[in-house]
């Protein structure tokens, strides 16, 4: 039977972690905190789930910190990243990149053998913890952010695909090129930015109007 770690274990490893990105990066405007997931379960309304850090960065420090998570807190996975672009926003605060990433205890183990860990005995630093990391971009027509791609090789993907679909720049990053829409679309063209009226060159709102209700007559197809 599986076993896993209690949520006191993670809200202990995520102020834990939380405090150490403080202290190693007070006053560079890097701010960490501990954060409850909503428990999904069904029947435990009202309860917290499993703790995170959340991590707002300036642009600017977001290569030094990634790479003090990766070689000194072993956040050794990325799992995602996002943009978001907010062009009724603050002058601060017109887009938005999102990192999701992972600290896992895991290990190189020799052919034929495993490690096997027990929850009640891991060392408060080999807890699994999730980290939250939001950058957030000024107004203009230009976003960019340093690339972590030569940090974590699971930066690649996600990078191209945030610069695909919402035109967020990633500086230094390796062989970008589009990935889901059309390599030979507009060059400014990226549909989930949100002056985009009809979000796929060429086709009709395949985004906006899934179902084609706004596409068809009311009574197209009935017999009159």
């Amino acid at each position: 039977m599986g076993m896993k770690i209690s949520v006191e274990q993670s809200v202990e490893a995520a102020e834990l972690r939380s405090k150490a990105v403080n202290e190693r990066f007070s006053g560079t405007g890097i701010i960490a905190e501990t954060v409850l997931h909503a428990d999904g379960v069904v029947g435990n309304r009202g309860r917290k789930g499993y703790a995170f850090i959340r991590v707002n960065t300036p642009p600017q420090h977001w290569v030094a910190l990634a790479k003090w998570l990766k070689f000194d807190q072993k956040v050794n996975h990325c799992s995602m990243i996002t943009g978001t672009h907010f062009p009724d926003g603050n002058p601060e605060r017109g887009w938005e990149v999102v990192a999701h990433l992972m600290a896992l205890p895991i290990k190189n183990v020799r052919p034929n053998s495993c490690t096997k860990y027990n929850p009640e005995s891991m060392d408060i630093a080999e807890i699994p913890s999730e980290y939250e990391v939001i950058i957030s971009l000024p107004q203009g027509e230009k976003p960019s952010v340093p690339s972590v791609q030569s940090v974590w090789a699971g930066a690649d993907w996600n990078e191209k695909e945030t610069w695909d679909l919402v035109g967020i720049q990633f500086s230094g990053h390796e062989n970008m090129f589009r990935v889901l829409n059309p390599h030979d679309s507009p060059p400014d063209f990226h549909p989930l930015q949100k002056q985009h009226k009809i979000r796929y060159h060429d086709f009709n709102e395949m985004y906006d109007d899934p179902q084609g209700f706004l596409r068809k007559p009311a009574d197209e197809g009935r017999v009159k």
